[in-house]
């Protein structure tokens, strides 16, 4: 596990969500609408959006689509149970991703913006440092 703590815009997390759950079968003009996030029954690895103005879409396979406005956090954990992420609103669209994750997700979170190439480098080479 990985422990996470990093600065990330909401828009990053939610592609990292979206990467995590349902790339392969949602709706494009879903993916496309930063407005438009996927939400998970605690039973499958909860996804919970946390916001002002919250509207379900539409329910596909496992993944309820909502529309959401004022973001104030987004709670993720992974079907697994090896990831278990929360992005809090620190203001406006911008945010803090704390929490671990599995191997697995850091690629996602990579591929979503929340995490970069250089923080995967310096968290190995913090990890080398500290065990030797």
């Amino acid at each position: 596990m990985v422990e996470i703590d990093a600065p990330s815009s909401l828009e990053s997390f939610r592609r990292f969500i979206i990467a995590s759950t349902c790339s392969s079968f949602a709706p494009r003009s879903y993916l496309e609408d930063p407005e438009v996030f996927a939400e998970r029954e605690e039973d499958l690895g909860s996804i919970y959006v946390e916001a002002v103005d919250k509207v379900t879409l539409k329910k596909i396979r496992e993944i309820t689509f909502v529309n959401a406005k004022d973001v104030l956090g987004v709670i993720y954990s992974s079907k697994s149970g090896n990831t278990s992420l929360k992005w809090r609103q620190t203001r406006k669209n911008m945010g803090k991703v704390t929490g671990e994750a599995s191997s697995n997700s850091l690629v996602n979170l990579a591929e979503g913006g929340v995490i970069t190439l250089e923080w995967v480098e310096n968290y190995v080479k913090k990890k080398q440092e500290e065990s030797n």
